[in-house]
């Protein structure tokens, strides 16, 4: 069986879409940055503990974690704490060209882990503050990395991507699948 170690409905989707059968555990994690931690080594760590809290229940089954993060400039941008914090990173990626990463761990019967992470190029428009703040308003940027979902409203702003859209979205499906086919999860 395959475990999701994630609530996030979007890498539930994925996952249903791309046609994969898997139940949800989710793992509470403190997901603070770490002093001196790379973008892709911080996505890779909290994906793996994500993981890890869950396959101590799961020893039997394939556990997959995955964590989402958004940088530009060096500085990594996880979820907003509050509409405050969601209009600093949006003015921040605002004109501006920055980088997805997603960190996947998945952890086989028998406790063997193999962690891996997809990075993917975002180019975003110009955003007015009245649009920035009517963005904060509808809700949506609050429980995503970086303050924007690239599936719903803030699309409009994403002319172009380099890389894996579905890793922006929260779970490069290519490199999970992978990722699977390989431990003959599926």
């Amino acid at each position: 069986m395959i475990v999701l170690a994630s609530a996030s409905p979007r890498r539930q989707e994925i996952l249903r879409s791309a046609g994969i059968s898997f139940v949800v555990q989710a793992a509470d994690i403190d997901e603070k940055v770490l002093e001196g931690e790379s973008p892709r080594e911080c996505a890779e760590r909290l994906a793996r503990e994500k993981a890890r809290v869950v396959a101590t229940q799961r020893s039997r089954d394939f556990v997959l974690g995955a964590d989402t993060i958004v940088v530009v400039d060096g500085e990594i941008l996880g979820k907003p704490r509050d509409a405050e914090d969601a209009m600093r990173m949006l003015r921040l990626l605002s004109g501006r060209a920055h980088e997805v990463i997603t960190g996947v761990c998945l952890i086989g019967p028998g406790g063997v882990e193999n962690v891996q992470s997809e990075r993917t190029l975002v180019a975003m428009s110009e955003i007015g503050e009245r649009e920035i703040q009517a963005y904060i308003e509808t809700g949506e940027p609050m429980d995503k990395a970086g303050a924007y979902a690239i599936q719903g409203m803030a699309s409009r702003w994403i002319p172009r991507i380099e890389g894996d859209y579905f890793n922006v979205v929260g779970l490069p499906m290519a490199l999970v699948w992978r990722m699977l086919r390989e431990r003959g999860a599926v």
